[in-house]
């Protein structure tokens, strides 16, 4: 099977800043597989609120992942300062596929590239329901 190479810069519509940090590193020395997950989460999360489309304690309508998946190319580790790019590969009605790539601050190719997917439910419920106008708006921004 061939492996696809790491993705680029173009690849994705906006990029967040990510701080590595002493506590991410494994015992080989650089940032464990693991880690890259909550990288994700916190790009993805952070666009959210910072767009006003997400706020954690309050908001009536929130994302369950129910996918995700991680490719790496080549090894980070602090303090390494990076940049997450992001990008929506899908926008359904209830759901929405993530690409994320991580990448050193600068770099032109990604050093580990995944995706994961959000069902949005209602918070009380957790029944799948049509994405808010302005979520569907801020993610739109984000679509390839």
């Amino acid at each position: 099977m061939a492996r696809k190479p790491a993705p680029g810069r173009a690849e994705f519509r906006q990029f967040l800043p990510l701080q590595t940090r002493w506590m991410d590193n494994d015992a080989y020395g650089h940032v464990n597989n693991v880690v890259y997950y909550s990288y994700f989460d916190t790009a993805v999360n952070g666009y959210l609120i910072a767009r006003g489309a997400l706020d954690i304690g309050c908001s009536p309508v929130i994302g369950l992942v129910v996918e995700t998946g991680c490719s790496y190319f080549d090894s980070v580790a602090f303090p390494d300062r990076l940049e997450a790019g992001l990008a929506v590969a899908h926008l359904g009605s209830s759901s929405v596929r993530y690409e994320v790539g991580i990448f050193r601050a600068g770099a032109e190719t990604a050093s580990a590239a995944g995706h994961f997917i959000h069902v949005y439910v209602d918070r009380d419920s957790r029944r799948p329901v049509p994405l808010p106008p302005a979520l569907r708006d801020v993610l739109s921004d984000l679509v390839r």
